[in-house]
């Protein structure tokens, strides 16, 4: 039995296995791949004269000082993490059964695709589904941002002051009539496409524009340095369904300490319902989940 299992190999997953190892327990990490978003890097036909903290070189250090503590990982998924009689038990879908006396929960999220064609095509150049990651980069550039919730207007609204215009497609009239979203539609570097949605990416080696097309019926084609996809993501925390509380759309409740409601559980990085989905975050809370596991685990220890 493992003193604790990290399952989830990105920035959250990754950080947690390097204090764990530090701390000398007994750890094993399962993950699909190790870096998680990170492994996806934006290509774009544009300069990159702006400055940008990558994800995976934060992600490339923190597998360095794993691959130095010679840390014990398995590369493959998790279907279910419940209960067992001295701690929990993680079932693979091979149906082996490991055992822990804690866990720590990273699988970080899925983005909802568009399902169109052109998208799978160019995922990653020109197109991708982080804009705030990537902002710096579009300083004075035209850019698409699609989106029918917080997500998307959120995005849009961050991007436009330092794009020189952005469009915003299919926001629903909900979030258009909220503060940010007025803002938004007196923006003179904003096209609000309420409604819209995109029909095809289009572009030669990298997205250079999107068709997209009206509530009612009407079609046009739009031009941009850039385009991402920003509507609501989809949590992979269905191995814990039942066994923690979730929030409504399936992200994991934690408290300040990265500990869910049931002790021994925790859980960290975008699949909990922490702040902003960022690399940065998702480390603290990785530190913060091992460090909170270590004081549950120190009696026994």
């Amino acid at each position: 039995m493992y003193d604790l299992v990290v399952v989830g190999g990105g920035p959250a997953g990754l950080t947690a296995t390097i204090y764990a190892l530090q701390k000398r327990l007994n750890v094993l990490l399962i993950s699909k791949d190790l870096g998680g978003q990170t492994n996806y890097h934006l290509e774009l036909p544009i300069p990159k004269d702006q400055p940008v903290v990558r994800g995976i070189e934060i992600v490339n250090r923190l597998r360095s000082e794993l691959e130095r503590l010679s840390f014990p990982h398995r590369l493959e998924a998790v279907e279910r993490v419940s209960r067992h009689a001295e701690g929990f038990a993680i079932k693979t879908p091979a149906g082996e059964v490991i055992q822990a006396r804690a866990v720590v929960i990273a699988t970080g999220v899925q983005h909802q695709r568009l399902n169109v064609p052109g998208e799978e095509e160019y995922l990653m150049r020109g197109l991708s589904y982080s804009a705030l990651s990537y902002a710096p980069l579009f300083v004075g550039k035209r850019v698409v941002i699609i989106g029918d919730g917080e997500r998307g207007l959120r995005s849009a609204a961050e991007m436009a002051l330092v794009a020189e215009h952005v469009y915003l497609v299919g926001p629903t009239s909900r979030v258009i009539g909220t503060p940010l979203g007025k803002k938004l539609k007196a923006a003179s570097n904003v096209t609000v496409l309420e409604g819209y949605w995109v029909t095809e990416v289009i572009g030669d080696t990298y997205a250079r524009r999107v068709a997209v097309r009206g509530p009612g019926g009407e079609s046009t084609v739009i031009d941009a340095d850039g385009f991402f996809v920003e509507m609501s993501l989809i949590p992979n925390s269905q191995m814990v369904v039942g066994l923690v509380d979730l929030e409504p759309q399936g992200n994991i409740k934690v408290d300040a300490r990265n500990r869910t409601n049931v002790p021994g559980v925790f859980a960290a990085g975008d699949v909990t319902s922490t702040y902003a989905g960022q690399v940065l975050v998702a480390i603290g809370g990785g530190a913060k989940a091992t460090l909170s596991a270590y004081e549950y685990l120190l009696p026994s220890l």
